[in-house]
């Protein structure tokens, strides 16, 4: 965005609330976790949909998690600014995705995938170093939710 851009209002305010999940990643500090707790009650709601429209919400959700991650990272001058949390969104959907809805499940979920977003193991590092667009920011979210996913399978076929 140009310093003229910003004069005639053109600020991309709709994908910037969308890219904060509606402002959770405007937190002071660990906006990413801040920006996954959003993801509770969207599993929630999604918990309710049979597979194959939980996967098309799903897909959905990607492609506007794209787009808007990718222009408030032109807007901020940063692919992948803090203040851009969908990716943990989606990522989250991802570790839960086609579960039944049971606290257990959300916040082992919750735990699991900041962990692997954190860790950033591979493919997510390679996504986070390499793809710096909001491809890159939504896909090294999604690896790190497929890693969580396992390890929240794992943990439910044992425990429960």
């Amino acid at each position: 965005m140009t310093e003229a851009d910003h004069a005639r209002g053109t600020e991309p305010r709709l994908a910037l609330l969308l890219a904060t999940n509606v402002g959770l990643g405007l937190a002071p500090v660990a906006s990413g976790t801040f920006g996954t707790l959003a993801g509770i009650p969207v599993f929630w709601l999604l918990s309710h949909l049979g597979g194959f429209l939980y996967t098309l919400v799903w897909l959905l959700l990607l492609v506007i998690a794209v787009r808007v991650s990718d222009r408030a990272g032109r807007y901020y001058g940063v692919a992948d600014d803090g203040r851009i949390v969908i990716d943990e969104l989606l990522g989250y959907l991802v570790t839960v995705a086609l579960l039944p809805f049971s606290w257990t499940a959300a916040i082992l979920g919750f735990l699991f995938f900041r962990l692997f977003d954190i860790a950033k193991l591979p493919p997510a590092s390679w996504f986070d170093r390499e793809m710096k667009n909001g491809l890159g920011v939504v896909l090294d979210d999604v690896a790190a939710g497929i890693y969580a996913a396992l390890a929240l399978r794992f943990c439910l076929a044992i425990f429960t």
